[in-house]
């Protein structure tokens, strides 16, 4: 194969995957810039090439990366759009997901995305530094000991871990009126029972990802205010 039918190869599958990433985000509602399909295309395309070495997600076709991951992070931007939030955190956000997704389409908000995996947040600096995506924050840290210095409007997961594992080990990274947001696949009815007392679930979602048949549950949860009561 030359080298004009390789690149030839490559902006024709570029183009298939741009085509299904502006399809998707049309049925979610989006209105995505030329740029920003751009740089969803790059995403997809850098995750490729760095998953044969470093085993970033275990899905290997792209295709499936759009629907799972792109799309995925994508069906949950309208809801988090009426939580009217600035600062977000990402926890546990493996390979950016949802929240470089989020920092594309949202470059007038802060987004900072924490994991453990060197692996992982090596390869979200280089997609950051790539795209000069000034809004993003990339930390190699667990949450228990991640301490900002300021605290965050949302505290975001997908799929992290438990919602009590969630709440505990990141409580002291919300605001005093700040939200937990948890991507979930089927209704965690177990997990949602097991709640610590003082926090309160504000809202389930049923999330619709086109082209993915599995469950997708969204949930707003809020730490309860503490009443003042006078003698």
């Amino acid at each position: 194969m030359t080298i004009n039918q390789t690149i030839a190869e490559a902006s024709a599958t570029h183009e298939q995957w741009r085509n299904m990433i502006s399809k998707g985000s049309h049925t979610l509602s989006i209105d995505l810039t030329k740029l920003q399909l751009d740089i969803l295309v790059s995403y997809i395309d850098q995750l490729v090439k760095w998953n044969k070495a470093y085993n970033l997600t275990a899905i290997r076709d792209p295709l499936e990366m759009i629907k799972l991951h792109v799309l995925d992070s994508l069906a949950i931007v309208n809801h988090l759009s009426s939580l009217k939030a600035h600062r977000f955190i990402d926890i546990g956000t493996g390979a950016g997901l949802p929240g470089m997704i989020l920092a594309i389409i949202w470059p007038q908000k802060i987004i900072h995305l924490l994991d453990t995996n060197g692996k992982k947040t090596r390869f979200l600096t280089q997609f950051k530094h790539l795209h000069q995506l000034s809004n993003v924050e990339v930390l190699n840290q667990r949450c228990e000991a991640y301490v900002p210095d300021q605290t965050y409007d949302v505290v975001l997961s997908r799929a992290f871990a438990s919602v009590t594992d969630m709440l505990n080990g990141c409580q002291h990274l919300v605001t005093g009126d700040g939200q937990f947001v948890a991507m979930k696949g089927t209704y965690p009815q177990q997990e949602l029972d097991a709640m610590p007392t003082n926090y309160s679930l504000l809202n389930c979602e049923i999330l619709k990802v086109p082209g993915v048949k599995a469950q997708r549950h969204l949930l707003t949860i809020k730490k309860q205010l503490t009443k003042v009561t006078s003698e």
